[in-house]
């Protein structure tokens, strides 16, 4: 869980071209104290784990990333973006995405399968995050981060985490019918292939946040594809059903003391 940009499922440095110093990371399983299904990392407080436990996990957490807190959200698969500053959100606030130009302060977003969204704006320090299921990508969720921030599009780098791959996530009619409402007809036959099933359909969540997010205007993209159902190495409700959550955190480190 070294720190960097562009982290695929084991964070690896990049340089930031930018000069801001923007970091982010998704975790693994391991590294906590949790145990049961939860081991050893769990980082959500609503799944059954104890809650000293997970209390534990996020004080390792924050103490690893080097921040002064760790903004998390109350997730509801929508479109909510929050800024995040001081301690204007000290409360878990229902959203799924948050920005900040805060240094020391880290964006939060859990997830076992859904897909994890990083942003960082180019030549100044803004950092963004977005949790974002099929719900929440046919809700927007990309578009209204996107067009939440004090920075142009073109300006912005995205990194999609690792969430569950099409080969292991069968929909049903109802939301392949979601996504093309969404999206429209021509522009989903690379994301849903047919499943397993009949009248059940692979749906391609990396492609599907990857267009959204182009479509928004961003051009520069990261996706290492790492599928949490097929990796070990991760949570998977769909795998597991009764699971721990990673987390993906973003954040701007508070510069030395020189």
């Amino acid at each position: 869980m070294s720190p960097g940009w562009n982290p695929g499922g084991e964070p690896g440095a990049g340089p930031d071209p930018g000069g801001t110093g923007a970091c982010a990371l998704t975790t693994t399983r391991q590294g906590g104290v949790s145990i049961g299904p939860y081991a050893t990392l769990n980082l959500g407080d609503h799944v059954g784990d104890d809650p000293a436990s997970v209390v534990e996990n996020r004080r390792r957490l924050t103490r690893l990333v080097g921040c002064g807190r760790i903004q998390w959200l109350t997730q509801v698969h929508g479109a909510v973006c929050i800024e995040s500053v001081g301690e204007a959100w000290r409360a878990a606030p229902e959203a799924d995405a948050a920005w900040t130009r805060e240094r020391g302060l880290g964006l939060a977003v859990l997830t076992a399968d859904c897909v994890p969204v990083v942003l960082r704006a180019r030549g100044q320090p803004l950092v963004a995050v977005a949790h974002a299921g099929w719900r929440g990508l046919v809700a927007g969720v990309v578009e209204s981060l996107v067009a939440g921030l004090p920075s142009q599009a073109a300006d912005l780098e995205a990194w999609i985490g690792p969430a569950i791959g099409p080969q292991a996530y069968e929909v049903g009619a109802d939301v392949a019918e979601a996504v093309r409402s969404a999206l429209g007809a021509g522009q989903t036959r690379d994301l849903l292939l047919a499943g397993r099933r009949r009248d059940r359909w692979q749906l391609d969540l990396f492609t599907l946040t990857e267009r959204l997010l182009r479509d928004s205007g961003i051009s520069t993209v990261g996706c290492e594809r790492l599928c949490t159902y097929a990796d070990a190495r991760f949570f998977s409700y769909r795998r597991d059903g009764i699971t721990g959550r990673m987390a993906t955190v973003v954040w701007l480190p508070v510069p030395a003391a020189g």
